[in-house]
């Protein structure tokens, strides 16, 4: 656990931020292909992967940006606006 974390500490800001936005799309899909054709099983499946993979990335990202870059993202984000 704690060579992850080291790891996680020396990955870029930028980095944390992309695996961060990478979340919406699996989000997105793991929604939107409850209208396809398929079984109910697959879709619960489907679901399922999805989902998680969105919340990995969630929580991968958080991990890597930190408090401190969590700080910094929200900064910039009420700056644009």
């Amino acid at each position: 656990m704690a060579n992850l974390k080291q790891w996680l500490s020396k990955l870029s800001f930028r980095t944390g931020v992309i695996v961060l936005l990478c979340c919406i799309p699996c989000y997105i899909l793991s929604f939107a292909q409850i209208a396809l054709p398929i079984s109910v099983e697959l879709k619960g499946v489907l679901w399922f992967i999805l989902f998680g993979m969105a919340k990995t990335f969630q929580y991968g990202g958080l991990s890597i940006l930190g408090v401190e870059g969590v700080k910094l993202l929200k900064q910039k984000i009420k700056k644009q606006d």
